[in-house]
């Protein structure tokens, strides 16, 4: 299973994008193949995958610095949508920064340049952090304990 939550395998799925195998031909693809390269803390495609405006307000350093400082998890697409200009993806990206469970809940915005699809932005929405506990169910979904899974 990919990280991105597709059954079939990384290397057939958000893999082919990252390493510039193919394009995705949707936001939810770029963005589902985004969320797997934070997990492989492959910033250059994520740098590369911002819209050209926005590309020059990020650096590999500091998504890579993020990226080391959590354990993400669990991605739920929520909402995908489309008007004339720009395609949505409302999605909740689950990580772990130790034993405290965070979530990154957020409408994007994606446009099309030179006939591939770039994040532009995005709204966020306030989430709750949560102490996870030894015996806790494991975050993941896994259906292991915490300690036996992520702890």
């Amino acid at each position: 299973m990919c990280f991105c939550g597709h059954a079939q395998p990384f290397e057939q799925c958000c893999q082919l994008f990252i390493s510039g195998q193919q394009y995705p031909d949707t936001a939810e693809q770029l963005m589902r193949s985004r969320y797997s390269a934070y997990r492989m803390k492959e910033a250059n495609y994520i740098v590369q995958t911002y819209a050209q405006e926005k590309r020059n307000e990020h650096s590999e350093e500091e998504i890579l610095l993020f990226a080391n400082q959590v354990e993400f998890i669990n991605l739920e697409i929520v909402d995908t949508g489309k008007d004339h200009r720009f395609q949505y993806v409302e999605f909740k990206a689950s990580y772990l920064e130790g034993q405290q469970l965070s979530m990154l809940h957020e409408r994007s915005r994606f446009i099309k340049e030179d006939g591939h699809w770039m994040y532009l932005d995005g709204e966020l929405y306030p989430c709750e952090e949560k102490k996870v506990s030894r015996n806790d169910p494991c975050p993941c979904l896994s259906g292991k304990k915490f300690k036996k899974c992520h702890g």
